[in-house]
């Protein structure tokens, strides 16, 4: 028993700092390429934004996807992008992420035949290769909360894309710990997809997905 303890106190801390090891380097490796000033902010024909629900459990107003919208609708209404590939979850005819970041975006005044949108993107890495494989975009803007533009820059130029993001406003310290602390445990996972376990995305085209 004393033999089997320290083993799993051993793989533990093996854990933990493999976890520390891939966040660092994740940040760092992305640093350059993620922008927060929209005047530095190079122009991209495409932007990708990625997919967040529009309420959260409580009901409540999500503040993630407010930002993600605010900041959309600036950087096309100062030219920075063109079009729109609205990428996010649509596991049922009650829950339907691109379709409500749609919605919002009419709201604050973006034309409707400037939107694309991706109703397969489930995780981030299917976000990122669906907009390369299913709508041959291999230069985009990704547009997302700094924490999470970090995991899906980290995808997306190590498969190839030249991809920079734009970080949508922060939330309040607090609002969302658990969301703080998955993204934490998203990045070792996305080292991991991109290295080594290499999981499949769906690349089924739009139109077909839509009519599921």
């Amino acid at each position: 028993m004393k033999n089997l303890l320290k083993a799993i106190i051993f793989l533990a801390f093996c854990c933990l700092v493999f976890i520390l090891l891939c966040n660092f380097w994740v940040v760092y490796y992305t640093r350059q390429y993620n922008f927060f000033s929209i005047e530095n902010l190079p122009s991209n024909d495409v932007a990708l934004v990625l997919g967040t629900s529009r309420n959260t459990e409580k009901g409540k107003e999500n503040l993630f996807f407010k930002y993600r919208m605010e900041a959309t609708a600036h950087l096309f209404k100062e030219g920075k992008i063109k079009y729109i590939i609205l990428s996010g979850n649509n596991d049922s005819q009650y829950y339907n992420e691109p379709l409500d970041m749609k919605k919002a975006l009419l709201n604050l005044g973006i034309p409707e035949n400037v939107m694309t949108l991706d109703y397969a993107g489930f995780r981030t890495f299917d976000s990122i290769i669906r907009c390369k494989q299913v709508f041959n975009q291999d230069n985009f803007t990704i547009i997302s909360q700094n924490f999470h533009n970090a995991r899906a820059l980290y995808i997306a130029r190590n498969e190839g894309i030249n991809a920079i993001s734009f970080a949508a406003q922060d939330v309040p310290d607090g609002y969302s710990v658990r969301t703080l602390i998955r993204e934490y445990l998203a990045r070792p996972k996305a080292v991991l997809d991109v290295h080594i376990l290499r999981p499949s995305a769906d690349i089924t085209s739009n139109n077909e997905i839509k009519k599921k």
